[in-house]
């Protein structure tokens, strides 16, 4: 499958089986998302159908080993990022919360008991997960979170407030993380436990084909073998966190690809001034900048890809993707835009939808703000985030 924003044969950097695994997500993409997320976007709804869909395609939690996940590399689970993120952002939300946070904590910090429990239903879509870290007054300092959990007996009481958490309304099990006397831990929370309440945030302008939600934990009391065991600190969630930032980097230039994609074809057949828009000037340089940037963000992805592979990828180069690659891929849907004229703000066409979903995107895992301080520190040595 060629795509028309690749100027350098980027296909020619993957392996055979790197490109089945993007073509067969590609297919499922446009004969499944594609010629539904107009509506789903509208009205606000995200399609649950799909969810068996994409654990048969391996796509749930799939760069973890055992317990039923595929077991795919960095690079695998980047390239399928892309392609749900060309369908829409909300879906590569998706498969980011479920994989790449929930079953990531589980798999990474939890006890074998937690594993064999959740992961392979989670796998299999069976079970949804969420990720609660982010509160209403704690959102770019997780370490100013006020929720708390007390030891009482031999049982935990957790209460507090958690907002912006994706699928809590619909997840059977919540990763919840909370202060404690001995530091932050996360605990694996069935989402039936009394006193938990999760209810979604709307209206939203942006992420509609997707679930945020609030989260009130009111005396939820869990046993102590809901505490994921091995880790204390906020060095549990952050090593989720870099995970789905991973992600990020590949599917900004998803929605990005698919914005310029959506431009490049509207510009051949619409004629103005007796001949196409494609003809002009103006037009190509539009393009032609548009295609620059995806290849770059393309490339920065892979190389990054490939170094978390071979392990050698350091926390401020995700930084380097993210930042780049939302802050490009955001410019380029607008750019699009602008080549679609009055009907670019139409659902008919993906470039807006896409430019407001970057606006979550961009602002989730970690603002512009957060990722440029990550890279004054790392360029000048000096914390600036106090």
């Amino acid at each position: 499958m060629s795509d028309p924003s690749d100027l350098i044969d980027f296909d020619s950097l993957l392996t055979a089986d790197e490109r089945a695994l993007r073509d067969s997500v590609r297919t499922f993409v446009d004969s499944e998302i594609k010629p539904n997320i107009a509506s789903w976007y509208e009205n606000g709804v995200f399609p649950l159908e799909i969810v068996p869909e994409l654990a048969k395609l391996g796509l749930l939690g799939m760069h973890l080993k055992g317990y039923g996940c595929a077991g795919r590399s960095a690079v695998d689970y980047g390239l399928a990022g892309a392609e749900l993120e060309a369908g829409d952002s909300g879906l590569r939300t998706f498969v980011s919360v479920q994989g790449s946070l929930a079953m990531s904590a589980i798999h990474k910090h939890g006890s074998e008991e937690q594993k064999a429990e959740w992961l392979p239903q989670m796998a299999k879509g069976e079970a949804i997960g969420c990720f609660g870290l982010t509160e209403p007054t704690a959102g770019s300092d997780p370490g100013g979170m006020t929720t708390f959990a007390r030891r009482d007996g031999g049982d935990w009481v957790l209460n507090g407030a958690k907002r912006w958490i994706g699928l809590a309304s619909v997840a059977q099990v919540a990763v919840i993380w909370a202060q404690t006397e001995e530091g932050v831990r996360g605990f694996v929370v069935p989402t039936s436990t009394p006193g938990f309440t999760a209810t979604p945030i709307e209206p939203k302008l942006s992420m509609r084909a997707s679930i945020q939600c609030d989260i009130e934990l009111t005396d939820v009391r869990l046993p102590e073998s809901a505490v994921l065991p091995n880790v204390v600190g906020l060095k549990g969630p952050f090593s989720c966190l870099n995970e789905a930032r991973y992600g990020i980097i590949w599917g900004a230039m998803g929605a990005a690809r698919d914005a310029f994609e959506a431009a490049l074809d509207y510009s051949k057949g619409r004629m103005q001034f007796d001949k196409p828009l494609a003809g002009y000037q103006l037009t190509q340089q539009k393009l032609v900048d548009m295609a620059l940037e995806i290849n770059k963000g393309f490339l920065l992805a892979l190389h990054l890809g490939r170094k978390k592979d071979a392990g050698t990828l350091q926390i401020e180069q995700i930084s380097v993707g993210k930042l780049n690659n939302c802050r490009e891929a955001i410019k380029i849907a607008r750019e699009a835009r602008t080549i679609l004229g009055g009907n670019g703000i139409t659902l008919d066409y993906s470039p807006l939808r896409h430019a407001n979903n970057l606006e979550s995107v961009r602002t989730y895992e970690g603002t512009d703000e957060v990722h440029t301080l990550i890279l004054g520190q790392r360029l000048t040595g000096v914390p600036a985030f106090r």
